[in-house]
């Protein structure tokens, strides 16, 4: 689930800084630039695991800051395909069943994915957790019609249950900013693209012992 990757960047630390050691300026600069951020094509970068080498720092003119060359190596989330994470479901939505680990949450199940045959009703009814012990309100969970001899029995998948999947797939997405187009300069303010999450993963339950904890917890 978590990698070490090698990179390479130029870190300036500016004059304010120069009292303190090197490597601790770098360190901090490292982690607030790197820190929770989707490297493109390498994955969420965690936190700075240690730094490998530091080449000859300059000074540029009309910049009193240093930059120096740092060859470093960064803990990363990269899951590799078909790895085996546990999570909690954040939501349902026609789309699919919508995953959190906590620190990362753009993770979707998809509903072909699913443990079959599955449904997604148009509204299932919770009790809320309010003062009012009749009160309800209205929340759309994806259901597995699981069969047995009895029947069909329904298995819901209800937000907050921690859930067993397979790492099928991954998509990266660059969302680097660029200057707008000329469609874009014709799209007003209320008609802006949906923003797309850098980096998501695809997952799947389609195999026994897979999908919610409590299923396959013997009582």
């Amino acid at each position: 689930m978590f990698v070490l990757v090698e990179m390479v960047d130029t870190v300036r630390i500016p004059p304010w800084q120069f009292e303190r050691k090197l490597n601790d300026s770098i360190a901090e600069e490292l982690n607030k630039k790197l820190a929770n951020k989707v490297v493109y094509n390498v994955g969420l970068c965690i936190c700075l695991f240690d730094i490998t080498k530091l080449e000859d720092a300059y000074v540029f003119p009309g910049d009193g800051a240093s930059h120096t060359k740092v060859h470093f190596r960064c803990v990363v989330f990269h899951p590799f395909l078909d790895e085996i994470l546990i999570g909690k479901i954040k939501g349902c939505s026609p789309e699919g069943v919508h995953v959190s680990l906590g620190f990362f949450d753009d993770i979707l199940i998809p509903p072909e994915s699913l443990q079959q045959p599955a449904k997604f009703p148009s509204h299932y009814l919770v009790a809320a957790l309010t003062l009012d012990p009749l009160s309800d309100e209205a929340e759309q969970v994806w259901v597995w019609e699981y069969e047995t001899e009895e029947g069909a029995h329904d298995l819901y998948m209800d937000t907050g249950e921690e859930i067993r999947f397979r790492v099928v797939d991954e998509s990266f997405v660059d969302t680097s900013p660029t200057g707008p187009s000329s469609a874009d300069a014709t799209t007003s303010s209320e008609e802006l693209p949906k923003k797309e999450a850098p980096y998501t993963l695809v997952g799947s339950i389609s195999e026994p012992g897979l999908g919610l904890l409590s299923w396959w917890t013997s009582n």
